[in-house]
């Protein structure tokens, strides 16, 4: 192949608007990009601060229920019951995290495969 030959792959021909506008796209979706994180962020926070609040009710309900208790039994039954609804929120707060998690990296694959172009939703 001499060096007069025109390549045989087609390249692109960028001008000078190209440019601007490839870099306005990029910016426009980085900051949509940047928008659904910080929802999914806020989202998350309020979660923990419900949960923050749901173990102090069952902190203040297994206090309401030893100070209640008569027996060994009725305190090993506060014991019981206040593990089982806290098993209850664990796992309901894992599968919140799990899910969360998922919509963050589906969202970050959105981008990443559009090339930081944005998505179509």
């Amino acid at each position: 192949m001499s060096s007069n030959e025109p390549p045989k792959w087609p390249l692109p021909i960028f001008g000078a608007a190209d440019f601007g506008k490839f870099g306005q796209e990029q910016t426009d979706a980085l900051a949509d990009m940047q928008k659904q994180v910080s929802k999914m962020v806020e989202e998350a926070n309020a979660d923990w601060l419900a949960r923050m609040e749901r173990e102090r009710e069952l902190a203040s309900e297994l206090a309401a229920n030893l100070s209640a208790a008569k027996s060994l039994p009725d305190a090993a039954k506060a014991y019981q019951d206040w593990m089982g609804r806290r098993m209850e929120t664990i796992t309901k707060d894992s599968q919140k995290f799990f899910a969360d998690s998922q919509k963050l990296v589906t969202s970050m694959n959105r981008f990443l495969s559009s090339g930081g172009k944005g998505s179509s939703t």
